[in-house]
């Protein structure tokens, strides 16, 4: 009595599995570097926010530089006109 056991070694099947995992794992690269893309505008915004209340409270030099730096402005007019836009919102 002879036993034989199939085994399915395909390889086309083998590289069928492979591309899947290779196109979830790009895939989840992208959604992933999205949301953190995401996640650091929600945070400058929230900050440029805060710094202008601050700014509002007591007029520091600090939060010029740092509300400075956040929207990439130098003259502190216009720092002090977006941060009244913001605060009127």
């Amino acid at each position: 009595m002879k036993f034989e056991l199939k085994t399915d070694n395909d390889p086309s099947q083998k590289y069928l599995y492979h591309l899947f995992f290779v196109f979830v794992i790009i895939a989840l690269i992208i959604l992933i570097t999205n949301i953190a893309s995401k996640l650091g505008n929600i945070s400058r915004h929230y900050e440029i926010n805060y710094l202008c209340r601050l700014l509002k409270v007591e007029k520091s030099s600090f939060d010029f530089n740092k509300l400075s730096k956040l929207t990439n402005q130098k003259n502190k007019q216009k720092i002090w006109d977006l941060c009244s836009e913001i605060l009127r919102n």
